[in-house]
């Protein structure tokens, strides 16, 4: 392990990821879909995974120029997916800005994701040379399992109920992974022991799963205010939450007809009142909270065992809070 004593804030491994991503991370990029690709990579975004990889590296003492090129590569296959999620899910606006299908054709944003998908990997295989191997296999890895996890988004926009195991390990893989992919990414190029790799992917995939169960909560129960979007947008879609599928799990035969009675309602604030009223009728918004609270204590406990101390650990302990502790 290498040592050094520097550490980031989260707003300055931002600036200086962006500053390398868009200076040097497309440079070998297809010139006839550069500006495709920069639409949605300029957009207003947090870049929390290229910041937990880039935290991860520091955290095991190497310096972040060496996982900037990884950083880069996490963040493009991200955007990838978004580019075909907003294909398949005829999205018109994304940050508040037009998505690429919709300014570019629906053709070149097909063939813009396939070429960042390809680019990450290009990316990769920019990381130091002996860190190869298990770049690429934790890359093909998550890779696989996002893609699967957003097939089951949308197979379950057609089924009228979804168990819970199902709804996690949707989540799971549409959400948490590609979150403890990049801690475990960032671990590698720190030189970190495999216990410690495993120690840091399992903190990300609980914290994941906390953060997408949050993002439910937040949708029902959240203050528009600070959440930045209208309350009760799921409800109106019949979307497939942790509180629907608590919901139907915890409901009888009367409430479970209420429940899809709800689900015909056309007038929205009628139907987001009806749908939280029933969360509120069978205590599910303090179950969701209960077990947003069990997966955040589960990844700190990960995070605790790692073997570098909670002095090099700290920035990793407050990001965990800004992620999970958001109101937004």
């Amino acid at each position: 392990m290498t040592t050094t004593n520097q550490r980031h804030s989260d707003d300055e491994l931002k600036a200086i990821f962006e500053d390398y991503l868009f200076t040097k991370g497309y440079e070998s990029f297809p010139e006839v879909l550069y500006k495709p690709a920069l639409q949605i990579m300029k957009m207003k975004a947090k870049r929390l995974r290229p910041v937990l990889l880039l935290t991860a590296c520091e955290a095991f003492g190497e310096n972040i120029a060496k996982a900037l090129d990884t950083a880069c590569a996490i963040e493009t296959y991200h955007n990838f997916t978004l580019v075909h999620d907003d294909i398949i899910d005829e999205a018109d606006i994304r940050r508040n800005e037009t998505t690429v299908h919709k300014a570019f054709g629906v053709n070149k944003a097909i063939l813009t994701g396939d070429a960042m998908l390809l680019h990450a990997i290009h990316l990769l295989n920019k990381a130091p040379r002996d860190k190869h191997f298990a770049l690429l296999t934790a890359f093909e890895k998550v890779a696989a399992e996002v893609i699967e996890g957003e097939q089951y988004d949308v197979d379950f926009e057609d089924i009228p109920e979804v168990s819970l195991d199902e709804y996690l390990n949707m989540i799971r893989l549409k959400t948490s992974v590609l979150l403890a992919a990049a801690l475990h990414m960032g671990a590698i190029i720190g030189n970190a022991s495999p216990e410690d790799q495993k120690h840091i992917y399992d903190f990300g995939e609980k914290l994941g799963l906390a953060f997408q169960i949050k993002d439910d909560y937040l949708d029902t129960f959240g203050d528009q205010k600070t959440f930045g979007k209208r309350i009760g947008g799921d409800i109106l879609q019949n979307k497939k939450t942790y509180l629907l599928c608590l919901s139907l799990t915890k409901a009888d035969e009367a409430q479970r007809r209420e429940i899809f009675n709800v689900f015909e309602e056309k007038e929205e604030e009628k139907k987001i009142e009806a749908m939280k009223a029933i969360y509120e009728q069978l205590n599910v918004h303090k179950d969701t909270f209960a077990i947003m609270e069990k997966f955040y204590d589960e990844a700190l406990e990960s995070l605790d065992a790692l073997s570098i101390g909670k002095v090099q650990s700290q920035r990793l302990y407050e990001m965990a809070e800004s992620i999970y502790k958001r109101s937004f």
